[in-house]
């Protein structure tokens, strides 16, 4: 997975969104903004790309995203919760329809216990209440590797949230079949009932 892969997620995303009148937002970490340079790679991306915030820092989680310093404290700056609340402060200070968070060990360095080089949460946030969050273990596989890796996840998370939620499971075929046989014996009785009937004078 590479520049191509990524190139190709964010043509489809970036038409999406046009399609659907969505806009977007991202929040990165051990990516540095390289999911909005993907994205603005793209000519005539302005009409779906807002702005990119890259918070390094703990601080910069905290004052550009609201992240809660209980939330670091706790949880630390590479986890499902600080990768969510990174998200939703996203959406809500762009004011966008869809923001995307990546916090992550890319490595070489940087692993304590519990928490390996090549670990990444992501989450996805919707302006309709939606949000995903997702971990991958990549492994210590290289900065570079980790890093690409990590892009393409988060521009395939906010492509499947930008198809919409999803439709109503549809009904088991052997249910459907059920239904079926129930309407077939129906009918035969009925038909059988209506045989009997003397014939008229």
């Amino acid at each position: 997975m590479g520049g191509s892969d990524a190139r190709a997620l964010s043509r489809s995303l970036l038409d999406l969104c046009r399609m659907r009148k969505l806009t977007i937002a991202t929040a990165e970490s051990c990516t540095g903004g390289l999911v909005a340079g993907a994205l603005t790679d793209i000519p005539g991306s302005s009409d779906v790309i807002d702005r990119g915030f890259v918070t390094y820092s703990n601080e910069a989680k905290r004052v550009m995203l609201g992240v809660k310093a209980a939330t670091l404290e706790t949880f630390g700056a590479v986890s499902k919760e600080t990768a969510t609340a990174m998200a939703i402060g996203a959406l809500e200070k762009a004011g966008v329809d869809l923001a995307v968070s990546i916090t992550g060990i890319a490595g070489p360095g940087g692993a304590t216990p519990g928490k390996p080089v090549g670990l990444v949460h992501f989450a996805v946030a919707a302006r309709d209440g939606r949000i995903v969050h997702r971990e991958q273990r990549f492994g210590a596989i290289g900065r570079t590797a980790v890093r690409q890796r990590s892009v393409v996840e988060a521009l395939r998370m906010l492509i499947e949230l930008a198809r919409g939620p999803q439709a109503a499971v549809k009904p088991r075929p052997e249910a459907a079949t059920s239904r079926l046989r129930l309407r077939v014996a129906r009918s035969s009785r009925r038909s059988a009932v209506k045989r009997r009937r003397p014939p008229r004078a």
